[in-house]
């Protein structure tokens, strides 16, 4: 995929809870979707709900009318942006080393649900000047 002349975005996902991944995801896949490269990191809570597989049903346990309303309204759920976002050719998957270690997972684990496992210092090398980042 030739670069885009559009900037390009980084979003870090920390916090595991579903809203907060679906927002990020959200505004990644609204990125890649314009044609910008994106740089999605996960890192802690979101990089262990990866890890863990649980990106379909909306498990919003103080808000269960929202979590109902996802499936009637046909709301894409966490794997289907993060499919739109990997389908999409600009996006890379990066999980943090630190956060898989904090975690007790090894980078086995990982495979096939990250790009590429990295450090602070190369994501943060890799995301330097990009004046669009996301920390959710």
């Amino acid at each position: 995929m030739p670069a885009s002349p559009l900037p390009p975005l980084a979003v870090f996902l920390h916090a595991g809870e579903y809203d907060r991944v679906h927002q990020g995801l959200a505004i990644a896949a609204a990125a890649a979707a314009s044609g910008r490269t994106v740089h999605l990191v996960f890192t802690w809570w979101a990089l262990e709900r990866l890890l863990e597989d649980r990106l379909d049903a909306p498990d919003l346990p103080h808000r269960p009318d929202v979590a109902d309303r996802f499936e009637a309204r046909g709301l894409p759920t966490l794997r289907d942006l993060l499919q739109h976002l990997r389908e999409s050719g600009g996006c890379t998957v990066w999980g943090c080393t630190g956060s898989l270690a904090a975690l007790g997972r090894t980078p086995a684990e990982a495979e096939g649900k990250v790009d590429q496992l990295a450090g602070w210092s190369t994501l943060l090398g890799v995301t330097a000047g990009m004046a669009d980042r996301f920390y959710v």
